[in-house]
């Protein structure tokens, strides 16, 4: 355990963040404790996730742990940033209290293997389809934090749409008493979703980034205009992103933001999201936007 000139402690073992927590509950009187579940490498948009963290809690728990049950055998685990010290000051600055940093021991004292948490139905859809073990790694982690943890409530950005809607389900299903809130997506002037990948990207690429938004907003705009066919609406998407010489489309999908599943027809009394993900040289970037809710 340390705690640094700003108040911040950092704990490193199942028992500290424990006890770290417990003391916090006691000073607040029994308060609320949230927690922001991140892998690090954080930007202005974790720092938004933590301050809305705490507008609701009376203490905050930030989490960072590159989580390697996440990664595939080709994806970036390797080169992930790791900025701990950088991180320690945005967590402080933005309202953290306490700040977990495991080692994957500590997470996973038996084996990344031993034990693992699926949701079906959602695992294995959109970036899970592309990603196939990735959201099996996402829920299992997290529900290990929200056991270590104890947290009244988690916040989650938007932009990992389907991880927070994947996580809303674990939490129903099991009847986890921890209360999910998702906040929206944080972005640059120009639109691009702060992402800890965008650091990836060169000058060009970073430009061409750009149409990802440019293309939610266009389908956005066609829904808000009366388009109700969700085929022409992901037609919309694929043309936009398709003009983009740099950008390799993964998917372009329209679906129910609560089931994800894919929908024929846009009723706008229901939640609608379209979801986009491409490739800008060796970087992968996902984006969302609601186009009815």
């Amino acid at each position: 355990m340390a705690e640094g000139s700003s108040g911040l402690e950092v704990v490193t073992s199942v028992e500290g963040v424990r006890e770290a927590v417990a003391r916090a509950r006691a000073a607040a009187g029994g308060g609320r404790v949230g927690l922001v579940p991140t892998m690090g490498a954080l930007h202005a948009g974790h720092a938004h996730l933590i301050e809305r963290c705490r507008e609701l809690a009376d203490h905050v728990v930030v989490s960072i742990f590159v989580n390697p049950t996440q990664f595939g055998p080709t994806e970036d685990l390797a080169r992930y940033p790791r900025t701990l010290e950088r991180d320690l000051e945005v967590a402080a600055g933005a309202g953290a209290s306490i700040v977990f940093t495991p080692t994957e021991e500590v997470i996973y004292p038996r084996g990344k293997a031993a034990t693992f948490v699926e949701v079906p139905g959602l695992s294995h859809v959109l970036e899970g389809a592309v990603r196939p073990t990735h959201f099996r790694g996402v829920a299992t982690v997290v529900l290990a934090l929200f056991e270590i943890v104890r947290p009244d409530l988690a916040v989650f950005g938007r932009k990992d749409f389907q991880q927070q809607v994947l996580i809303r389900r674990m939490v129903d299903d099991l009847h986890v008493p921890v209360q999910v809130v998702a906040e929206a997506t944080v972005r640059e002037a120009d639109g691009l979703a702060l992402s800890s990948r965008n650091r990836y990207l060169n000058e060009e690429e970073r430009a061409a980034a750009t149409v990802l938004h440019r293309a939610l907003q266009s389908a956005r705009a066609a829904v808000l205009a009366g388009e109700r066919d969700a085929g022409r609406v992901r037609q919309i998407l694929d043309e936009a992103i398709s003009l983009e010489r740099l950008a390799r489309l993964d998917y372009a999908e329209v679906a129910d933001a609560d089931s994800l599943e894919p929908l024929v027809t846009i009723d706008p009394a229901r939640p609608a999201v379209a979801l986009v993900a491409a490739r800008f040289g060796s970087t992968r970037l996902i984006d969302n936007l609601l186009l009815a809710e």
